[in-house]
């Protein structure tokens, strides 16, 4: 059992969550931040209580992160982690033997739920039937059946092959899609067939559905554009749950306007929140949630759980999940 430890939070839990992690800590010690927030993509400016921690929960000012000698392990509310994805710390904390976690497990479960609930509204076409509501209510009969489709046996291919992407593909299994994994450099231990980045052309022009699940990097930024789409069926289906910044939104604004993919459903943008004159807001076919797929009601007690489960590890010396670094 490790000894009593300052464990810094800059997040703002509600009551539950918080009674929770105050109880969950013992015999650890809770540090407040200064400056705290209620929305955990949001990161803390510098905090001279972090000083004083051994373990921080949430989401601290990256360049503080170099200058922290006490500090032994950094555990991120969020399951993207890309202002921290940096060259520079990841040598820095490894150095200096600081390990850093993340929540992906937190969120597999709501934003895999979230895909599915896209592809069957797409399939469903429900939300032409609520639009149809919302107008003249023309009871659309024949058209919007004829629209329908079953998913069944599509093709799938999904970009961004971890937690999210594996929890996805086992909601999909009774559908007896056709999945296929798109990943930098395929391990060998993914639950579908998966080819790696290099080869991904081959398989972009045969997908039925096409799943952005790629997290936000120098590399990644604008990567679907207006030669992928191109590449793609007219009958194909677009989906983004990964980042905004890897889609080129106005290559997509205009392959919608012109006809060349049948939908597109986002639920995250460049900037965010969109603002509210934004041409994708109008783009034809386009369905936008506003970064709600990792959202749940219970989300901050799983925040906070995830935390202590892993805190216990910690406490053991028994590795940790979720590990980034």
């Amino acid at each position: 059992m490790t000894p009593a430890l300052n464990i810094w939070t800059n997040a703002i839990f509600p009551a539950e969550a918080t009674a929770h992690l105050q109880q969950g800590v013992a015999p650890h010690h809770l540090l407040n931040a200064t400056i705290t927030s209620q929305f955990n993509l949001v990161s803390a400016p510098p905090d001279d209580r972090l000083a004083d921690a051994e373990i921080a929960f949430g989401q601290p000012d990256v360049e503080q992160l170099f200058h922290l000698p006490r500090l032994r392990w950094v555990h991120l509310t969020t399951a993207g982690y890309t202002a921290y994805d940096r060259d520079d710390l990841r040598q820095s904390l490894r150095q200096r033997g600081i390990v850093m976690t993340n929540s992906s497990q937190v969120y597999a479960e709501p934003c895999a739920q979230h895909a599915l609930a896209m592809l069957l509204a797409n399939a469903r076409q429900l939300l032409p039937c609520y639009d149809e509501q919302c107008t003249d209510r023309p009871w659309g009969y024949l058209e919007l059946r004829r629209r329908s489709f079953l998913l069944n046996g599509q093709s799938v291919l999904i970009y961004g092959y971890g937690a999210i992407a594996r929890r996805l593909c086992e909601l999909l299994a009774p559908l007896n899609m056709q999945l296929t994994g798109v990943r930098r450099q395929p391990r060998g231990d993914e639950s579908i067939p998966t080819v790696p980045l290099a080869e991904h052309l081959q398989y972009l022009p045969l997908a039925d559905h096409v799943i952005n699940i790629l997290p936000a990097s120098p590399q990644t930024r604008d990567f679907f554009d207006r030669d992928l789409f191109a590449r793609m069926q007219p009958h194909a289906h677009f989906y983004n749950i990964g980042r905004g910044t890897t889609v080129n939104q106005g290559d997509l604004t205009q392959t919608l306007t012109d006809g060349h993919l049948a939908g597109a459903y986002l639920d995250v943008t460049d900037p965010e929140p969109l603002p509210p004159d934004h041409p994708l807001w109008t783009a034809p076919r386009c369905y936008i949630t506003p970064h709600t797929a990792g959202g749940f009601r219970e989300e901050m007690v799983g925040l906070v759980q995830h935390f202590l489960d892993n805190l216990q590890r910690y406490n053991t010396a028994t590795p940790l999940v979720d590990r980034i670094i």
